[in-house]
C-alpha cells in the first residue's frame, strides 16, 4: 500500500510563484521607488554641501577617480558616447532580464533573489531622502566636471537631466546620488549570473558588469567613487535583512490563510490506513516488522500456540 507519512513530519512545499502575480508586485515596488525619489528632493544648496563634502573626502584619501575618467570620457567620444548609452538604459533592460532569467531557469533561488533586490533598493530610498547629493556633473565648473551626458546629448534620446528623455528632466530627482543604485543593481546582477550562469561567459560577464558600471558612473559625472561604495554596501544590507522580510511576509500570510480542517481524531473507524510500528495496513490490522519480512521473502507463517496441538504441526492456510 502506499506510504503515508505521518503529520507534521514534513513540511509542506512552497507555493509556485507566478508571472501574473510577480509582475504587478514588482511593479508596485518600482512605483513606489520612483515616487519616494520625487518626493525626496531636499534643498539644493544641502545637496551641493553633500557633494563638495564627499568630493573632499576622497581627495583626502586619495580616491578621487571621477576626474581623470571625467577627463577621458568628455575627450574620446567613442568611450563617451557608449558610456552614456550603457548609464542612460543598461540598468532598465539588464536588471528586468536577470529577474526574469531567474524566474524561468532558476525558479528555487528566485524568490530570495528578488526580495533581495527589492530590500536593497528601498534601503536605498532612504539614503537619498536621508542624504540628498549633488552629482559631480551639477557642481560649478570650477570643479573641473563634465556633464557627458548632456555633450552628448545629441547622440542619445536624455537631455541635460541625466539620463531623463528630453522634456521629463522635471519627472527625476537629480540629487538622489547617494548611494548609487545603478552600481548597486549592477552588483546583484553580476552575483545572480557569477552564481548561477551556467557558462564561463555569463560568470565573465557577471565580473565585468558591475565593474564596468561603476568606471560609467564615475567617469559620464554621474557619482563619485563613494556613492559607489555606498551603493554595494546598501546591496550587503539588504542581502542580510531579505531572510527577515522573507520570515514577516509569510507570517502575514499565514495569518491571512484559512485555518486547516482539523484530522477526525478516530481515523480508524473511517477505515483510513494508518502508520504502525510494523507495516502499514487496513484499519484495525498490525503485522509486526518481523512477521512482514518473513511473508515477503515467501516464507511459511510460523504457528501460533493457539493453532498447534500436541506438537502437531499447524493446519496449512
Amino acid at each position: 500500500m502506499p506510504h503515508t507519512e505521518t503529520p507534521g513530519t514534513e513540511a509542506a512545499p512552497a507555493p509556485r510563484l507566478r508571472w501574473w502575480t510577480e509582475l504587478p508586485l514588482l511593479l508596485l515596488v518600482y512605483a513606489c521607488y520612483t515616487a519616494g525619489r520625487l518626493l525626496a528632493r531636499g534643498d539644493v544648496s544641502t545637496a551641493v554641501d553633500h557633494g563638495l563634502a564627499i568630493l573632499r573626502i576622497e581627495k583626502a584619501v586619495y580616491l578621487n577617480a571621477e576626474h581623470p575618467l571625467n577627463r577621458l570620457f568628455t575627450r574620446e567620444p567613442w568611450i563617451g558616447i557608449p558610456a552614456d548609452f550603457w548609464y542612460a538604459s543598461l540598468h532598465y533592460v539588464v536588471t528586468p532580464a536577470v529577474l526574469v532569467w531567474l524566474f524561468r531557469s532558476h525558479a528555487v533561488r528566485y524568490r530570495a533573489a528578488r526580495t533581495w533586490l527589492m530590500t536593497s533598493t528601498l534601503i536605498g530610498l532612504i539614503g537619498f531622502t536621508l542624504l540628498p547629493t549633488c552629482p559631480p556633473r551639477l557642481l560649478d565648473a570650477s570643479h573641473g566636471f563634465v556633464d557627458t551626458m548632456a555633450q552628448y546629448s545629441s547622440y542619445g534620446w536624455w537631455g541635460g537631466a541625466a539620463s531623463a528623455p528630453r522634456g521629463m528632466g522635471g519627472m527625476t530627482n537629480q540629487y538622489a546620488a547617494m548611494p548609487s543604485l545603478h552600481v548597486g543593481w549592477a552588483l546583484w546582477c553580476g552575483i545572480m549570473l557569477w552564481r548561477f550562469g551556467g557558462t564561463r561567459l555569463m560568470k565573465a560577464a557577471g565580473v565585468a558588469y558591475p565593474l564596468i558600471t561603476t568606471i560609467v558612473v564615475m567617469g559620464t559625472a554621474n557619482h563619485y567613487f563613494l556613492d559607489a561604495a555606498a551603493g554595494a554596501l546598501v546591496m550587503g544590507a539588504g542581502l542580510l535583512l531579505a531572510p527577515v522580510v522573507m520570515r514577516t511576509a509569510d507570517r502575514v500570510k499565514a495569518s491571512f490563510a484559512p485555518a486547516a480542517a482539523a484530522v477526525p481524531a478516530d481515523s480508524s473507524a473511517a477505515g483510513s490506513p494508518i502508520v504502525s510500528a510494523g507495516c502499514q495496513t487496513s484499519a484495525g490490522e498490525r503485522i509486526p516488522r518481523q512477521r512482514e519480512s518473513r511473508l515477503a521473502a515467501g516464507a511459511e507463517p510460523s504457528a501460533s500456540p493457539k493453532d498447534a496441538g500436541d506438537g502437531a504441526p499447524a493446519p496449512a492456510r
